[in-house]
């Protein structure tokens, strides 16, 4: 047999709760990606802005070198395997074979298990593997991890239907949709019954529009000639619900299309609907005239990645890219992680901005080991990180907002944190980001921005046909999407990573402007403050400042 070596960062430590489940078809054939090193480094310069590349210049000088798509090629058909797809500009190669050719050419044994799913939602079978991975010798260096032989669900949405709400509706859609007076139902769930009406001061929910408001959105813009990509890993969505939404927002329904990933497809019927149509139904509500691409994909580190380097290396460039899924760090593989960390710096050199939520589940992050977590991929320096508050509005003024926090309640909280895995980045650096729980270092802070997520302050929507109110920050990272898509309406420019203009001046302790200060509460081990915090980053959005500041 050739000589294999052992490929860096493709440790997988064994998966608690996974129990043999039945045997795996060695003949079976699986499609995995492949990921190979650059061309050359990134330059930060064109990382961190305001210079951007475009696709082919990205692709010609830090994709993959038609060299090293030769080589392996060759190396892997030795051992049987086949090349069907080949995407140098984002570093990627699909590859087929049986089971048992990949175990050979990767040095691994692959297994069927069954454990628990990270959305806590119930038992799910799939391939498995444990340990590091290896690659033949030549390929030493050249491949830079291998994703999909392992397909376990990697991520879980970060959305949260309200529990509690001040929204008295009982009605359900059907009859109200086919009245003459198609805005019959939104008039029944935004005009709470007399018995179910908040006391002043209290949250309640709203309209996406009304969030804006609050938030003010700059006026004058619509996300006329913008694209906003949105990746989901499972769920999907209805052109009925679309239509019922916004009509009753009176709105057109903004273009929306779906795009399979590695088989994934727009899938409604499940409970995933309630990410997808969130998603879709926030930012076309903020930014009605943006086009929509959806982006789906199993919920593996394969699809993940995939469907995140399909987003940004898409015709036309996307403005921004939505991402309401993730997990904790230490979930992932060192070189999954890595991998999809570098498809957002991609983006970041290409002038797209993507946005991730920051967790629903505080600082653990819902882990039960007694330490903080952050969430992932919010936690990648090259992603604009999305925490949550809980919004009170009178009119268009903001009368109270705090940090999202109702975990005593066990309905959420936002995540937030310091990365034990990325090092504080150089925009970051005055801040005030604190050292790691526990230790001596600095990471990445988690969020850069927040909105609001509490589901009882949540956003009104409509989803597999019901009238329902959702939160999580789920519903920041759209909401974040569609304010850019408008923001870049105005100023006639793509912002890759905003962070760079965002933290440009910030020092520890003091507001930022362009920001709604957000100094109460906490998430678990971290307390908002003024300036920066890990709750809710710089703050909540104020729209039409955050204009002014970009143009300046």
């Amino acid at each position: 047999m050739p000589e294999l070596v052992p490929l860096p960062g493709s440790e997988r430590a064994e998966l608690p709760g996974a129990q043999p489940s039945g045997t795996l078809d060695s003949n079976a054939e699986i499609t995995v990606t492949v990921l190979l090193r650059r061309r050359a480094e990134i330059p930060e310069e064109l990382i961190t802005g305001p210079q951007t590349i475009v696709h082919d210049e990205l692709g010609q000088s830090y994709g993959a070198s038609s060299e090293d798509v030769e080589l392996v090629t060759s190396a892997l058909g030795g051992h049987g395997l086949r090349v069907t797809q080949a995407h140098p500009e984002s570093r990627r190669l699909k590859v087929s074979g049986t089971v048992s050719q990949m175990s050979a050419a990767f040095g691994t044994t692959l297994s069927q298990v069954t454990s628990p799913h990270p959305d806590g939602s119930g038992p799910v079978t799939h391939r498995y593997r444990t340990g590091g991975l290896s690659v033949p010798a030549e390929l030493d260096g050249i491949v830079t991890a291998v994703l999909g032989l392992d397909d376990r669900p990697v991520a879980r949405a970060h959305f949260r239907v309200a529990q509690r709400s001040s929204v008295g509706s009982e009605s359900t859609m059907g009859t109200d949709t086919a009245s003459p007076d198609r805005r019959k139902w939104w008039q029944r769930l935004t005009e709470p019954k007399r018995e179910s009406a908040p006391a002043a001061g209290q949250p309640t929910s709203m309209t996406a529009l009304q969030v804006a408001e609050l938030y003010k959105f700059p006026a004058n813009t619509d996300g006329t000639g913008q694209t906003i990509a949105i990746v989901e890993l499972g769920g999907g969505y209805t052109t009925s619900d679309l239509n019922t939404y916004f009509s009753g927002l009176n709105l057109t329904p903004p273009s929306v299309t779906a795009v399979g990933v590695d088989g994934g497809s727009n899938s409604p019927g499940g409970q995933a609907d309630g990410e997808v149509e969130l998603d879709i139904e926030v930012a076309g509500a903020v930014a009605p005239k943006a086009a929509q691409k959806v982006y789906f994909a199993p919920n593996t580190d394969q699809g993940f990645i995939d469907a995140v380097s399909d987003a940004i290396h898409a015709s036309p460039t996307p403005t921004v890219v939505s991402i309401s899924w993730g997990g904790p760090e230490d979930s992932w593989a060192a070189a999954s992680r890595t991998s999809l960390d570098s498809a957002i710096a991609d983006g970041a050199a290409l002038g797209v901005t993507v946005c991730v939520a920051a967790g629903d589940n505080g600082s653990t992050d819902g882990q039960s080991d007694g330490k903080e977590h952050c969430d992932f991929p919010a936690s990648s320096p090259h992603a604009l990180a999305c925490g949550g508050t809980t919004l009170v509005g009178s009119g268009t003024a903001i009368t109270s907002e705090v940090v999202w926090n109702e975990l005593a309640k066990k309905e959420g909280a936002t995540g937030g944190g310091v990365s034990d895995v990325f090092p504080l980045p150089s925009w970051q650096a005055n801040a005030g980001v604190p050292k790691i729980s526990g230790g001596s270092k600095t990471g990445r802070g988690v969020p850069d921005v927040a909105g609001n997520a509490d589901p009882v302050s949540g956003y009104q929507v409509v989803v597999d046909g019901q009238q329902t109110v959702v939160g999580g920050t789920s519903a920041v990272a759209p909401l974040w999407a569609g304010l850019i898509a408008r923001l870049a309406q105005s100023t006639g420019k793509k912002f890759g990573l905003l962070q760079t203009p965002l933290y440009n001046g910030v020092t520890a302790g003091q507001a930022a402007p362009g920001f709604n200060d957000v100094t109460s509460g906490n998430n678990g081990a971290y307390k908002a403050g003024p300036g920066w915090d890990a709750c809710t980053g710089l703050g909540s959005p104020n729209g039409t400042e955050l204009l002014t500041r970009l143009k300046t």
